[in-house]
């Protein structure tokens, strides 16, 4: 798959969906942590309360399967960003990067929860410390 490069304008444009997508994702991973916690906790208190045998249910059964659950729709979630060829570097708060070229450099526009708009970009390797404002957003 060729990689996509972003104008600003179409950086800009995308962001919507991006934050909708972003959103969606925070929610996801803040209800797993919840979860991932009581199951902690549950299981804790419970260390050895599944003995199998014929009469027994596994009594973690249930909440392992819901955590399995929301661990793969937040993989297809992540996933889902990849797939628009956006660069998705933090969750919270969120930090997406839209590959592009610039004076014949690649670059990535960056942009971070907050922010109305991507106004920023950075080197490859210089990551969110070397933002520098988008040529076409300096006056």
């Amino acid at each position: 798959m060729e990689k996509k490069l972003f104008t600003l304008k179409e950086a800009n444009a995308l962001l919507p969906a991006l934050k909708e997508d972003l959103l969606k994702l925070q929610q996801l991973t803040e209800q797993f942590e919840q979860r991932l916690l009581e199951y902690q906790r549950t299981k804790a208190h419970r260390p050895q309360a599944f003995r199998p045998g014929a009469d027994n249910a596994d009594p973690f059964f249930e909440m392992e399967s819901k955590l399995e659950f929301m661990r793969m729709e937040n993989d297809l979630l992540i996933g889902n960003f990849s797939r628009k060829g956006v660069q998705l570097k933090m969750i919270q708060p969120g930090l997406i990067d839209f590959p592009a070229m610039l004076n014949g450099e690649e670059i990535l526009i960056c942009w971070k929860e907050g922010e109305e708009a991507a106004t920023h970009y950075h080197g490859l390797h210089d990551g969110f410390i070397g933002r520098k404002l988008f040529p076409e957003e300096e006056e």
